[in-house]
């Protein structure tokens, strides 16, 4: 391996000046769990990794604003929010995809930051997360700014973020009585990469679905939401004809990627059949409560 600099700044403020928006072989390090896979492979050669373990406590913390949002700091491990009580109790959706994602060593490392501001579509936090409204905040030489977690992903393995960017935390709005469901399609075992991700959000109102809103990802180039399959639901009772629609929708809607865990035909097929079954996880999971 080529050698090169770790810094360890001890505030957000001094990370910031240490990052280069016109040298892209420097680059910030929270968990590193995906950039060290990158660097043994060759894929990455950095000159300069930035350690943000030593910055203020407070981009750690996961905490309840006075408006009931979840403030999740993006120095929070996974494992942290997974077994955060808050968590558990208001957004159950993300504690049920966590327990799934890859394995417990890599969660005690990975950092929710790195896990949305990687980029990559197969990752499981984003779509959940872009499927509850979640909004991230993003510091820069410029100052501070927030945008809605789905305008962060504007391509594979790309985001709209600048290299001297970095998201410091990610704020989920309550869930209000929506009914929420995230569904990992894998090729392998349950924690491996998905083939496909589909969460599906929705009100019931008399029956009807109510302003569903449906994320897929790891069949997409990025964390893609499907507005008009949207439309197909809305208003509509929760009826097998009706999800088949859905499912007809989606596949028409959104362009599927062939990769190694299955052809664009394949993961066209599970869509179909995995958005009919997310939404009604999303009406069986109802009442129930993630046990901790």
């Amino acid at each position: 391996m080529i050698p090169f600099e770790m810094v360890e700044p001890t505030s957000l403020r001094e990370a910031l000046g240490l990052l280069d928006p016109q040298e892209p072989t420097i680059r910030p390090v929270a968990g590193g769990t995906a950039l060290m896979l990158m660097m043994k492979a060759g894929v990455f050669t950095p000159t300069r990794l930035v350690c943000l373990h030593r910055i203020e406590p407070r981009y750690s913390r996961i905490a309840l604003s006075d408006r009931g949002e979840l403030q999740i700091g993006a120095m929070a491990t996974l494992s942290e929010v997974e077994k955060d009580a808050n968590v558990a109790s208001r957004l159950p959706v993300v504690k049920r995809a966590l327990r799934r994602l890859s394995n417990p060593r890599v969660r005690n490392v990975a950092r929710v930051g790195g896990a949305l501001a990687h980029g990559d579509p197969h990752m499981d936090l984003p779509p959940v997360l872009t499927m509850l409204g979640a909004r991230v905040t993003v510091v820069g030489p410029n100052g501070e700014r927030e945008l809605p977690l789905e305008q962060l992903y504007s391509g594979y393995y790309e985001t709209v973020l600048e290299k001297d960017e970095l998201i410091t935390a990610v704020t989920v709005p309550s869930l209000n009585g929506r009914k929420s469901a995230y569904m990992k399609v894998t090729s392998r075992s349950a924690d491996d990469w998905p083939a496909l991700g589909v969460a599906v959000s929705f009100a019931l109102q008399n029956g009807a679905l109510r302003d569903p809103v449906i994320v897929v990802s790891a069949a997409t180039e990025k964390v893609t939401r499907l507005t008009s399959t949207e439309k197909v639901l809305h208003g509509a009772a929760p009826e097998d004809a009706v999800l088949q629609r859905a499912g007809e929708a989606a596949v028409a809607e959104v362009s599927i990627l062939a990769d190694a865990h299955g052809s664009a035909a394949y993961k066209r097929e599970l869509l179909r059949v995995y958005l009919r079954r997310a939404v009604r996880q999303a009406l069986a999971d109802d009442a129930q409560q993630v046990r901790a």
